[in-house]
């Protein structure tokens, strides 16, 4: 896989790169690239191209080698290029990512779900009935026999725009293929027209429960 990557991110490891919204920390791999922890292919390889503070010869900038829908931005300049001119680039207003950043089940935040070897199972009363509505389309890391997240957690770095929810999905949405944007695992399109569109909103609370209808009493289906 390293060979295939082409890229050298030694230089990466055991450097912070950044500070979350919430205060956590957003964090590169402690160790080598053959640890086999989820984040050297989750982060840090991720980081090879989209970071703009210790990649910053790698980063993705000034030039867009493939289509684009409209709505995703405007030709070289694109939402993933974090690359801003300022001396840290972006990443300190992103989402936090690492080994620390444990998926919760139960809590404040949590849903009424469990977790084992990684693996989030919505089966209690309210997160079985967000499934229905929308579903679990993330895909966490697994450290220390927790889910984690990392950014191949929400992002598909082989697909774009486009996902299919099929029979072996986990959501009760209808089959079919439904328009996603930034290259996310699940159903989110903030361009829709449909009045009442959610499913931006309902993306997100695949792990923010404690915003979700669902923990709040509610039981209000996807709007697509």
């Amino acid at each position: 896989m390293q060979a295939l990557w082409g890229e050298d991110v030694t230089g990466l490891y055991a450097k912070m790169i950044g500070t979350g919204d919430n205060g956590q920390d957003v964090e590169a791999p402690s160790s080598s690239p053959s640890a086999g922890t989820p984040d050297v292919m989750g982060v840090t390889a991720c980081m090879s191209c989209h970071d703009g503070n210790l990649a910053s010869r790698a980063i993705m900038k000034n030039e867009a080698y493939e289509r684009v829908p409209v709505t995703y931005g405007k030709f070289n300049d694109l939402p993933t290029f974090l690359a801003d001119g300022s001396p840290f680039g972006e990443l300190f207003n992103h989402h936090p990512v690492g080994l620390s950043v444990v998926i919760p089940c139960g809590g404040e935040d949590g849903w009424d779900c469990s977790s084992s070897e990684g693996v989030i199972n919505m089966n209690g009363t309210r997160s079985s009935l967000f499934v229905k509505n929308y579903g679990m389309f993330v895909k966490p890391g697994k450290y220390n026999n927790q889910p984690v997240v990392v950014c191949t957690t929400c992002h598909d770095p082989h697909v774009m725009d486009v996902v299919n929810v099929g029979p072996k999905t986990r959501s009760g949405l209808p089959r079919g293929r439904y328009t996603t944007m930034f290259f996310l695992r699940g159903p989110y399109n903030t361009s829709s027209t449909i009045h009442g569109n959610n499913q931006a909103a309902q993306f997100c609370r695949q792990c923010h429960a404690a915003e979700s209808n669902e923990m709040n009493g509610g039981s209000e289906a996807t709007i697509t």
